[in-house]
């Protein structure tokens, strides 16, 4: 996983989502689908959150307009501390886990890490730690009758 990596896997879950498609094929794949990295599937998760947030568009209406916020603040004034775009800006924005948006001396601060490392570390994370919430009963009862009903259909090929 690199730079040019994560490009493609941008690139390629922008124009899929683009062109209309309710999937994008591929997180995590490199060499044409040969090779899977965590580090990449990790990354592309979170390039398909910020895809589907651009997919969203802009909320055109009078709250998140603000002409009024901008007839109070006039020109010259300062919006970003407003209460109006602290609110807002959260939802327009991605927040996103792995891409850094500090400024240098913090990143700096932090350890100098690339987008690679903290994708790989990340994913480490994920496999040594998360717990899945169990499916409920009822529906893992009917997910097991599925593969057994499918499995039988199987074998009478």
């Amino acid at each position: 996983m690199d730079a040019q990596a994560a490009h493609e896997a941008t690139y390629s879950a922008l124009m899929t989502a683009l062109a209309g498609a309710n999937i994008i094929y591929g997180p995590g794949m490199l060499d044409f689908g040969i090779t899977v990295d965590y580090g990449q599937l990790v990354l592309s998760n979170e390039v398909i959150k910020m895809v589907r947030r651009s997919l969203d568009g802009i909320d055109i209406a009078p709250e998140t307009l603000a002409v009024d916020i901008i007839d109070q603040v006039g020109p010259g004034g300062n919006f970003i501390f407003d209460e109006h775009t602290m609110k807002h800006m959260y939802r327009e924005q991605t927040q996103p886990d792995l891409i850094n948006r500090k400024m240098r001396y913090a990143w700096e601060e932090d350890g100098k890490k690339d987008l690679t490392t903290v994708a790989k570390e990340k994913a480490i994370k994920i496999l040594e730690e998360h717990q899945p919430t169990p499916l409920p009963d009822d529906i893992r009862e009917k997910v097991t009758a599925i593969a057994a009903e499918a499995k039988k259909a199987l074998l009478k090929e």
